[in-house]
C-alpha cells in the first residue's frame, strides 16, 4: 500500500470514530428567517461577491468561475457550445484526501468531462471530456450528464452518467495525472455496476461497500460489494426492498397502486447478481442505454432488473451520505426530491435495515428560534461535516423569485430523525441551483459549494458556474445563558426548556462547536 493511500485510510477511520461518538450536534448558528430574494439581473453584485445569504460570522470567498477560467489561456475546463446556460454545468464535487484539489464533473448533455481545480495555485485544468458524438448516438468516446463524483479508498475517482449518456459508471485511475506534461488519462468503464441514472455515490466507512442511487421517479437504492476490496471491476450488486411496500416497483412512486404506499420500516438488501457479478435476473442489469425510451428493452438495465426483484421505488432519489447513529450503527441518508423527503437507512447487519423519514415538510423548522418563511422543497444534494451533521441542499424547479435553501438537519439524539430543520443558507443567483456541497477532509470548518447554470453563463463576460469556499470558524453562536446554580441561571434554564428561546450554553454552541469540529477532523 502506498503511503498516500495508507494516510487516507487512517484519516477515514479516525473520522468514523469521531462520528460514532457524536452522530450529530445541536444547532451552532443563528438560523435564517426567509429565503433570499433573487436579483433579476445576471452578473448582479450579489452573484459576483456573495452568492448565498449565510448566518452571521460565516466567511466566504469565490474560488473560481467560468469567466475566470475562460480569461486565462493556461486554464481549461468543459464548455459545450450551443447549450446556453448549461454550457458547463459544474455538479457534485469531490476532494482529494489532501484537501488541496477539487474535482468537478460536468452535467452537460454531450461532451461531459471532469475538471481538477488546485486551491493553492488557483488553476483549473480539464482532465478529459467527450468528443460530442453522443448527439449522433455514438457514445464510444463521449459522455453525458456526469453528475456524481466521489474519491475512492484506493485514490481513484468515480464519476457517472445521470439523465444523458448510457447510465455508465467510470473510474479515473490517475486523477492526479500531470496532464500539462502530457501524461495520459487512464479511464475505465466499470461494467460490474448496474446501469442506472446515477446520482449519489458513497462508500461505507470501511470502504467495503459502494452505495449508489437510480435518480428516477421510480428510482431505487443499490449497493455494490467488490469481490476484492479496492477493485471495483467485479463484485455483487444488491437493491433495497422495504418489507411493507406492496405496490408496483415498475411504475412511478406516486401513481396507481403506489399512491400512499409505505416506504419505511424494516427492509433488506436483495441480490441482483451473484458474488461473481453474474445477473440473477432475466434483464441484464449492465445493459447500456438511455434513461427513458418508448421501448423498455432499450433503457438502462439496472432499473428493470431492480423491478424484477421487487425493489422499492422512491420519488427521484438523488444524493446520499453515510454516517453513524448514536448507537454506533452505520446509517445511509438519501434525498427523495419528488417526495420532499430525506430518508435514513440504518444498517442492522446481515442484510437487514430500518428505513425512516429523517426529515420532510412536517419537520419543525428553526425550532426554538425565530421562524423562517422557507419550507423544504426538492431536497437534492447532501453534505456531512466531521461531527456527522447532515446538510440538505435544495434544487427548486423555479429558481427565479426565491433561491434554493440549504438546511441543517438537527438530530441531537442521533436516532436518524431530525428534531428540526434549521435554515442555514439561501442562494440569490438568478436561474441557478446550489450543488456539490462538500466539507474539506483536512480543514473541517471549511466546505465548498457550486453555483450551477446561472443565467450569466449565456451573456458576454458572464460569470457562469462558480465554486465558492465557506468557513465556519468564526460563526456567531445562537443566544444562550450559562448553566449555573444561581436563581437567575435556573430561571433562564427553565424558560429555555419551556420556550427554547434562551438556551443553556454548551459545547455545541459557537466556539465550542468549532473546537469539536476541528478535533473530529484532525
Amino acid at each position: 500500500m502506498n503511503p498516500f493511500a495508507k494516510k487516507h485510510i487512517v484519516v477515514a477511520l479516525l473520522l468514523a470514530g469521531s462520528q460514532v461518538a457524536s452522530a450529530g450536534t445541536d444547532v451552532f448558528f443563528n438560523p435564517l428567517t426567509q429565503p433570499a430574494a433573487i436579483a433579476q439581473v445576471p452578473n448582479h453584485i450579489n452573484e459576483l461577491n456573495s452568492a448565498w445569504q449565510v448566518p452571521a460570522g460565516i466567511s466566504y470567498k469565490k474560488l473560481t468561475s467560468m469567466h475566470e477560467i475562460d480569461a486565462d489561456p493556461s486554464q481549461s475546463t468543459v464548455r459545450v457550445p450551443g447549450f446556453g446556460s448549461s454550457a458547463s454545468n459544474t455538479d457534485m464535487s469531490a476532494f482529494d484526501p489532501s484537501g488541496r484539489y477539487i474535482f468537478l464533473p460536468h452535467e452537460t448533455r454531450f461532451g461531459a468531462g471532469v475538471t481538477r481545480y488546485d486551491t493553492v495555485t488557483d488553476r483549473a485544468v480539464n482532465l478529459f471530456k467527450g468528443d460530442m458524438n453522443g448527439g449522433q448516438g455514438d457514445w464510444s468516446n463521449d459522455f453525458g450528464a456526469f453528475d456524481p463524483a466521489t474519491w475512492t479508498p484506493v485514490d481513484t475517482l468515480l464519476v457517472a452518467e445521470e439523465w444523458s449518456g448510457e447510465g455508465r459508471l467510470f473510474e479515473l485511475m490517475n486523477p492526479m495525472a500531470d496532464v500539462d506534461a502530457g501524461e495520459a488519462i487512464e479511464l475505465r468503464e466499470l461494467n460490474s455496476i448496474p446501469n442506472v441514472s446515477h446520482e449519489g455515490l458513497r462508500f461505507n466507512h470501511t470502504g467495503t461497500i459502494l452505495y449508489f442511487i437510480d435518480e428516477d421517479k421510480s428510482g431505487s437504492i443499490y449497493k455494490f460489494v467488490p469481490s476484492v476490496k479496492g477493485d471495483y471491476s467485479k463484485g455483487q450488486s444488491f437493491v433495497l426492498v422495504v418489507d411493507a411496500f406492496a405496490g408496483d416497483p415498475a411504475v412511478r412512486w406516486n401513481v396507481g397502486v403506489n399512491i400512499n404506499e409505505v416506504r419505511t420500516g424494516p427492509a433488506r438488501w436483495v441480490a441482483l447478481t451473484d458474488a461473481d457479478g453474474v445477473a440473477l435476473t432475466a434483464t441484464d442489469p449492465f445493459r447500456n442505454g438511455p434513461s427513458r425510451s418508448s421501448d423498455p428493452d432499450l433503457i438502462r438495465g439496472g432499473r428493470a432488473a431492480a423491478d424484477e426483484m421487487g425493489a422499492t421505488p422512491f420519488g427521484r432519489p438523488e444524493d446520499m451520505e453515510v454516517g453513524y447513529l448514536a448507537n454506533g450503527n452505520e446509517v445511509l441518508y438519501f434525498n427523495a426530491t419528488s417526495e420532499n423527503v430525506v430518508y435514513s437507512i440504518e444498517d442492522l447487519g446481515h442484510g437487514q435495515t430500518m428505513v425512516r423519514v429523517a426529515a420532510d415538510t412536517a419537520t419543525p423548522r428553526n425550532l426554538g428560534y425565530a421562524p423562517t418563511t422557507a419550507q423544504l422543497k426538492s431536497p437534492d444534494n447532501l453534505a456531512q461535516d466531521a461531527l456527522g451533521n447532515i446538510y440538505i441542499v435544495e434544487d427548486k424547479s423555479d429558481p427565479i423569485v426565491a433561491g434554493d435553501n440549504v438546511w441543517f438537519l438537527r438530530d441531537t439524539d442521533g436516532n436518524g430523525i431530525a428534531e428540526s430543520l434549521d435554515h442555514f443558507m439561501s442562494l440569490q443567483v438568478k436561474g441557478a441551483e446550489s450543488t456539490g456541497m462538500i466539507f474539506n477532509p483536512v480543514h473541517p470548518t471549511q466546505f465548498i459549494i457550486n453555483v450551477q447554470h446561472p443565467e450569466s453563463t449565456g451573456i458576454i463576460d458572464g460569470q457562469g458556474d462558480t465554486t465558492w469556499l465557506y468557513d465556519l470558524k468564526d460563526v456567531v453562536a445562537p443566544p444562550c445563558v450559562k448553566d449555573d446554580d444561581s436563581d437567575e441561571g435556573s430561571r433562564h434554564h427553565q424558560r429555555g426548556e419551556q420556550r427554547r428561546e434562551v438556551r443553556t450554553c454548551s459545547e455545541s454552541d459557537g466556539a465550542g462547536f468549532v473546537k469539536k469540529l476541528i478535533k473530529a477532523g484532525s
